[in-house]
């Protein structure tokens, strides 16, 4: 019986391979990008999901309040987790990291180590990162002892041992002894090192008292809690804690710190604070709601093609009921079919899966995955996938042809009724609802991106290199040495540039009542060229000059001008002239300079403050010209090898630098244009095949008008129409469904774009047109065909 049932179901597919192919080509795009999503989101859900002890982990975050304003960071100070540790028997350890960038030699072997992290010894006991060579329990223990990931210790050392041998780390050649090889950190860690140094290094060698230091803020915190304390509950303790401990200085210096938990797990998508690593939860929630649309659409293609093709088998079915078959067994053999032809979907999507993966892990930005059949689960799950579509696309068809009446069928007066044309135009509905959704948000995606490209962002970073000299006490030698290569326009040193990143300094300023107002602010130290070379502008005031070198370099500051809102002045004019305290440094404000991003534009713009001074000038910023740029560049580079030989030469081009700050939202951009494509490209298939069917249907019709003298415009507009009735009505019901959606999106932006109106119209345009181009294939070919072929049965 099921040997007759599979050789039935392929000789239909056989008989009606047009519509075969539209349902299993339909099926399998759609159960492909379904894959890949779902590929795409059990990777984002991964973070961080190897550590063992993960549901005992937890970052601390801290939100410090200032007369000023409430800052909202990752990070704690350096006492926090030690005096935790200390005073709360709930918590079995802690661990700091902090990040950094060291230059490492062995020999004539050298490289700037940008992926380094400080932690504490008890790294290996907390995260399950795996060490190769040494002992996790001493590796971070000593003072200069480093441990490098596999990949990072081969550049250096081989095939060779590592363990025991001594590198030099910084520009002052300081001895460090290899105490591991860890595994290179996994893609789903938002914590990501090459390099390891132990914490004892930087508080008791680098920076001796740091431990101690409870308004310094530059480390990132980790505790882990012994079984069973729930961390709520802790977590209501630390205010008491912090009263305790660090209550006087807090009122001292009017920043008063609270500290919350998050769970490492929920650390890379739900934090709204900075890290490492961050992803979007948000990102998982679209494209899972993306993957739905897509199998949705691909379900409603094979209800559709099926349905609309059951009159074919009224007879077939008919017969079968006379000679004894039960509704229950027409219903599986319809439901076998579709299961097979959902199978033959599942070896394509396989087949797809295997050619495209590379493809997607390059849009997608990282390796989701390593292969197809890297893992059994994966296999597993498109292979349920595809059954449970088999299932439930072909459970309502089976009812439908398995409920015929074989009397009435074999009769000749069967015919599908109202009903069934009222089904299919639903899911045409209902499936153009979908695309059109998606034109619409891809329209306000690629806007929104265009938008945060090509904003004026208040600074030239046009021709603009950089370098970072890592405090290279040549950095000024360099720095003049280059300005007189006939290529280079400009060079200015400074702490940070646009995009960067930025120290923040705790400040008192004065403000519109005449009081020191206590803020941190974020802070620049920059040179007397900086400012002209990035043409800031000054909106009142002065920028630094050498004319007064003396009293600039030691007692100036330049505000931006939402830091003069922050401290109450109506106009920057006001601004100037009022005092300022910061790190030691006492003067006066000089200059107020008109806001710039100097973030992503992700970010609002924020209270700025810029210093002129002589030190802690690392990054030189290069502006070139275009012409003959090759030559300069490698005037560049012969110059820093002759005056800073220690350090390898790197630099890059400021634009793509700032650029790459949007590379999380290109990617996103990209994969949902890809998906929406997909998911438009099933809907024409689907539609191809109705209209294909719809015409085959009223073939005889057809010829009759012909032969009554309708012409093939006529004839077309009447095959038409009922097709883009059926669009429209999904334009009405997909406009306000998309901009609630895309509404909601644009929110996470500090900058964004407002919806237009014409992003509306153009969508439902463009549904229409690919609608018309699908349909017109069949119905032209309809129309041009010869009547007497068509009435010669009649």
């Amino acid at each position: 019986m099921i040997k007759n049932y599979f050789k039935i179901a392929l000789r239909n597919l056989w008989r009606h391979r047009g519509f075969s192919f539209i349902n299993i080509a339909g099926l399998s795009v759609g159960i492909t990008a379904c894959f890949f999503i779902f590929m795409y989101v059990s990777f984002e859900l991964s973070y961080d999901d190897f550590h063992s002890k993960g549901d005992r982990i937890y970052r601390i975050v801290t939100d410090i309040k200032t007369p000023s304003e409430t800052i909202n960071t990752s990070s704690t100070s350096w006492a926090f987790a030690p005096a935790i540790k200390a005073d709360f028997p709930q918590v079995e350890a802690f661990v700091r990291v902090s990040g950094g960038s060291f230059l490492v030699r062995k020999d004539n072997v050298k490289f700037q180590e940008d992926n380094t992290l400080f932690a504490d010894s008890t790294f290996f006991s907390v995260f399950d990162f795996k060490l190769l060579k040494g002992d996790p329990k001493t590796a971070l223990t000593q003072q200069a002892s480093l441990v490098f990931s596999e990949t990072a210790a081969k550049k250096y050392f081989g095939d060779k041992d590592p363990v025991g041998q001594t590198v030099l780390v910084t520009g002052d050649a300081i001895p460090a002894v290899v105490t591991g090889v860890m595994e290179d950190m996994p893609e789903n860690s938002q914590i990501k090192a090459d390099m390891l140094i132990s914490m004892s290094t930087l508080t008791q060698k680098f920076n001796k008292g740091l431990d101690d230091q409870w308004g310094n803020y530059g480390a990132t915190s980790y505790l882990l809690l012994k079984p069973g304390v729930n961390y709520k509950s802790f977590e209501a303790q630390l205010p008491a804690f912090m009263e305790k401990r660090n209550g006087t200085e807090a009122k001292q210096s009017q920043m008063f710190a609270t500290l919350f938990l998050e769970p490492l797990k929920d650390v890379y998508l739900h934090s709204t604070r900075s890290g490492q690593q961050s992803g979007s939860i948000n990102n998982v929630y679209v494209f899972s709601i993306v993957a739905v649309f897509i199998l949705l659409i691909a379900c409603i293609n094979f209800i559709n093609l099926t349905t609309a093709r059951s009159v074919e088998r009224a007879k077939e079915v008919g017969i079968r009921k006379v000679v004894g078959a039960a509704k229950g067994e027409l219903a599986g053999q319809f439901i076998g079919e579709s299961i097979i032809l959902c199978l033959f979907a599942f070896i394509i999507t396989i087949i797809l899966s295997v050619l495209l993966l590379p493809t997607f892990n390059q849009l997608a930005g990282k390796t989701v995955s390593p292969g197809v059949f890297s893992n059994a689960y994966y296999i597993l799950s498109l292979f349920g996938i595809s059954v449970g579509i088999g299932l439930l696309a072909g459970i309502y068809p089976a009812l439908v042809i398995s409920s015929f009446k074989p009397v009435l069928v074999l009769k000749g007066r069967f015919s599908t009724g109202n009903k069934g044309s009222l089904l299919r135009k639903s899911l045409v509905v209902a499936q153009f609802s979908i695309s059109i959704a998606l034109i619409i948000g891809t329209i306000i995606v690629y806007n929104q991106m265009d938008f945060m490209q090509n904003r004026d962002l208040g600074f030239s970073k046009d021709q603009t290199i950089v370098l970072d000299t890592n405090g290279d006490p040549a950095k000024d030698a360099f720095k003049q040495s280059v300005k007189e290569i006939p290529g280079v326009k400009s060079a200015a040193l400074s702490s940070s540039i646009p995009g960067g990143g930025n120290m923040g300094a705790y400040s008192e300023i004065e403000n519109s009542k005449g009081d020191l107002q206590i803020a941190n602010l974020d802070l620049y130290y920059v040179d007397f060229d900086y400012i002209k070379q990035y043409n800031i502008k000054m909106v009142a005031g002065r920028a630094f000059s050498r004319d007064f070198l003396k009293t600039d370099t030691t007692q100036a500051m330049i505000l931006n001008e939402e830091a003069v809102k922050l401290f109450g002045y109506t106009s920057p004019q006001q601004a100037i002239g009022r005092r300022f305290k910061q790190w030691g440094r006492e003067g006066k404000i000089i200059g107020v300079m008109k806001d710039f991003h100097y973030r992503s534009l992700q970010e609002k713009i924020k209270p700025l403050s810029m210093r002129a001074e002589n030190g802690n000038l690392n990054m030189i910023s290069i502006k070139v010209s275009a012409k003959n740029l090759p030559a300069t560049l490698s005037a560049i580079e012969s110059k820093w090898k002759t005056l800073i030989p220690n350090r390898p030469y790197s630099y890059y081009f400021l634009d793509e630098f700032f650029d790459r700050q949007y590379r999380s939202e290109q990617r996103f951009g990209k994969l949902f244009f890809n998906f929406s494509i997909l998911a438009i490209s099933i809907s024409c298939l689907g539609l191809l095949g109705l209209a294909s069917y719809s015409t085959f249907q009223r073939t005889r019709e057809i010829g009759i008008r012909k032969v009554l003298g309708a012409t093939t415009t006529g004839i077309v507009n009447m095959l038409s129409v009922d097709f883009i009735k059926l669009v429209i009505i999904s334009i009405f019901i997909a406009t306000p469904v998309a901009w609630y959606f895309m509404y909601k999106w644009l929110k996470d932006f500090a900058y964004r774009i407002d919806i237009q109106w014409w992003v509306f119209v153009l969508s439902g345009s463009l549904a229409i047109v690919v609608a018309l181009l699908t349909i017109s294939f069949q119905a032209i070919k309809a129309a041009i065909a010869n009547p007497v072929k068509s009435l010669r049965s009649e």
